[in-house]
């Protein structure tokens, strides 16, 4: 069934949490918290664009070599990014040294650049659905990989020139920065820790 389990300490955890201490940190402290801020966004945008295609411990892992990469996720600083500074990124053991994905970032700190403060923020958290109509997931299977919100957040990013974010990866952020809580129903981190 893949419900919660017990961690070392005994409480109930999404099971996906416990593989690892970094997961283990990440499940507890981050993932399913509201997440604001346009930067702070854009990072996470631009990491969950990253592990598309690969394990999200693999960017955890390599979240501090990415955040020195590229400026903190500075969008003005981003959007400054010329020829050798994507083939620095490129060179970078510390990232992951994908090219379409480093042009994404670099395209998407451009547009951003030009929003006014706050309205990747507003747009993001626009696709939020009520949580009322969303029960706890009782088991991994109960959690949705694409949900109507998910596919309208990755059409409104397309449509305002926004690249590398599908339905899929438009779930991931929207789990990751809080618009939904996908903790499991007896899991301890549900509703931002007990």
């Amino acid at each position: 069934m893949s419900g919660a389990e017990p961690a070392a300490d005994g409480r109930l955890r999404c099971p996906w949490g416990l593989s690892t201490e970094d997961y283990l940190a990440y499940h507890d402290t981050e993932w399913g918290r509201p997440v604001h801020g346009d930067d702070a966004l854009f990072e996470r945008l631009c990491l969950e664009a990253f592990q598309s295609g690969l394990s999200w411990l693999t960017i955890l892992r390599r979240r501090e070599g990415f955040r020195r990469a590229f400026a903190g996720f500075k969008i003005s600083a981003v959007a400054e990014f010329t020829d050798t500074d994507k083939e620095r990124l490129l060179a970078d053991a510390g990232i992951i040294r994908n090219r379409a994905k480093i042009d994404a970032t670099l395209a998407n700190a451009e547009v951003l650049a030009g929003w006014d403060t706050g309205e990747l923020d507003a747009l993001i958290w626009s696709h939020a659905p009520d949580p009322a109509t969303r029960p706890a997931p009782r088991a991994l299977g109960d959690v949705p990989a694409v949900t109507p919100e998910s596919t309208a957040l990755a059409k409104d990013l397309k449509k305002r020139s926004i690249r590398f974010v599908g339905p899929t990866t438009a779930y991931a952020l929207m789990q990751a920065c809080g618009l939904v809580d996908d903790h499991l129903a007896d899991c301890v981190a549900r509703g931002g820790g007990r």
